[in-house]
């Protein structure tokens, strides 16, 4: 146990390391010191998504068929079932047809009954079922997999630069729309890191879905993923497009102000894209006029390829910074 004196001396010898001047201040809080203890388990479960989440933190889709795919997912879905979390798998293309993988995307067994945990497909692969007359083949994909429902991701900025990409022949929002008329389990719609602006959200928001997840800009930028995989010198010279989106704050903004004028069908959101730990995250909820939980992509990808332990820490990590800043924190 550390004496008092070597405490009092190491204040000392690290107050001239710690200083801190208004650059470094997070404007965008009040902070409360007198209003309550130190918190211990104080974040309220909430109802999302057809579920019940013990805190406000989803694991946002990220990995497809890679041959890490498998201990990340399982990573992910035992870190989802010990704190309550809800999590969405990356795109489940390459088990449509083919089992040779599906073990990497079972995750139901490991994530729990209680857990939200969903399906995902691009939009590419809706327009395809929808041509050849198969949306119950989306329908089947949910249910073997025991999952609450699907995930579309919208990404015609990453099939563009993609080399080997898809081209989509339809407005998403159409093909959307089709495709909900045959499908009949629930639905999340989500951008892949480019983000979304208020026509799109707009027309989003008067759509039956379960969610909407913003995948905004700021966070994983697939389209630039792409110009970096592309060794075509041509591509470089759609290089702009790659820095065009929307970031989740503009976002939530965007969607507070249509609210305010109409009736969303749509009434959850999924806040995702930029935010790199608990305080935005809690920023970004406090800022919501709906019901809304905050995801993250590759802060978990990069404890997730490690053994469980290093995930787990970082997920706790966020817990406790979560519960502080309820405890003390009010924003602006």
């Amino acid at each position: 146990m550390e004496s008092l004196e070597t405490r009092k001396k190491d204040h000392i010898d690290l107050a001239f390391k710690s200083q801190t001047g208004m650059p470094d201040l997070d404007n965008r809080f009040h902070y409360e010191p007198m209003v309550a203890a130190h918190p211990s388990g104080n974040l309220k479960p909430i109802s999302i998504l057809g579920k019940e989440q013990r805190i406000p933190l989803w694991v946002s889709s990220m990995t497809g068929g890679t041959k890490l795919a498998g201990k990340i997912n399982r990573n992910l879905a035992r870190a989802c079932n010990e704190f309550g979390m809800g999590m969405g798998l990356g795109s489940c293309r390459i088990i449509l047809d083919d089992n040779t993988y599906f073990d990497d995307f079972n995750m139901r067994p490991v994530i729990g009954p209680d857990q939200p945990f969903w399906a995902n497909l691009g939009i590419a692969q809706i327009e395809e079922l929808l041509l050849n007359d198969q949306v119950a083949r989306a329908e089947e994909l949910v249910k073997k997999l025991e999952a609450n429902g699907l995930i579309i991701h919208v990404n015609p900025m990453q099939e563009w630069f993609q080399p080997e990409g898809d081209v989509l022949k339809y407005p998403p929002i159409e093909t959307i729309k089709r495709f909900m008329d045959g499908f009949r389990l629930p639905l999340i719609v989500k951008e892949v890191g480019q983000g979304m602006g208020p026509e799109s959200l707009e027309q989003l928001l008067q759509l039956p879905l379960q969610a909407i997840e913003f995948a905004a800009f700021g966070g994983t930028n697939f389209a630039r993923v792409e110009l970096l995989r592309d060794e075509n010198a041509d591509a470089a010279l759609m290089e702009p497009l790659s820095y065009i989106g929307e970031d989740a704050f503009s976002m939530l903004q965007h969607i507070n102000q249509i609210v305010d004028r109409k009736e969303p069908v749509c009434k959850e959101l999924i806040i995702s894209g930029g935010i790199k730990h608990f305080l935005d995250g809690y920023y970004l909820l406090k800022k919501s006029s709906m019901p809304a939980i905050y995801g993250m992509a590759s802060t978990f990808l990069k404890y997730a390829r490690e053994d469980y332990d290093q995930l787990r820490k970082y997920v706790e990590g966020q817990v406790n910074g979560l519960e502080m800043a309820t405890a003390y924190l009010t924003v602006k």
